[in-house]
């Protein structure tokens, strides 16, 4: 199936069901209906199933549409001191999460609302997260941190529960993800 982006005609039936579950699946949760993501999309609920096999295949596909713009989003562009760096993806989520449509983490919360690690939502979300870690990992390393690895995955978990929170308190991180990230790395002589 191509991923097309359309030409002057528009975005592609694909383009427009993958846009608009994103945005659904993000917002109100991947237990958004095939009927209303066809709705918001513009599509018949034919044509979604002449893409994909089925709404699984839509979240899974969604997801993986997001990653790189999702990264893209906490990533720093340019190169620095590796502390800097890691820092940078927590000073990111803090100002996400100061935006009124911030919903979290897209991969932790469909992880979560699926339950099913097999699903094939579940392995993009893992996937995703990974690649969070592998950042975290290599900066860590380029630090000299005793147990890079280690680091990475504390890291991780800071991010993950940053995100949590701000969600179930409804409010920004004001500092937090930062200071919890920064005690991380001088906890590990960084």
């Amino acid at each position: 199936m191509s991923g097309s982006s359309g030409d002057r005609a528009g975005p592609s039936t694909r383009d427009r069901l993958l846009d608009a579950a994103g945005e659904l699946f993000y917002r109100e949760g991947v237990g958004v209906g095939v009927e209303a993501l066809c709705r918001a999309a513009g599509v018949s609920k034919r044509s979604m199933y002449q893409l994909f096999d089925g709404k699984d295949e839509v979240i899974a596909a969604s997801l993986a549409r997001r990653a790189p713009d999702h990264r893209r989003a906490l990533l720093p562009v340019a190169e620095g001191p590796p502390r800097e760096r890691i820092l940078h993806v927590f000073q990111r989520l803090e100002e996400l999460s100061a935006e009124p449509e911030f919903r979290g983490c897209p991969f932790v919360a469909a992880a979560v609302e699926l339950k099913d690690p097999a699903h094939p939502a579940s392995t993009v979300a893992r996937t995703a997260k990974n690649a969070l870690t592998a950042f975290f990992r290599t900066e860590a390393g380029r630090a000299g941190a005793p147990d890079p690895d280690l680091l990475a995955r504390q890291l991780t978990l800071a991010f993950d529960g940053a995100n949590s929170t701000a969600v179930i308190q409804a409010a920004p991180l004001d500092g937090l993800a930062t200071a919890t990230a920064t005690a991380l790395l001088q906890a590990a002589g960084l």
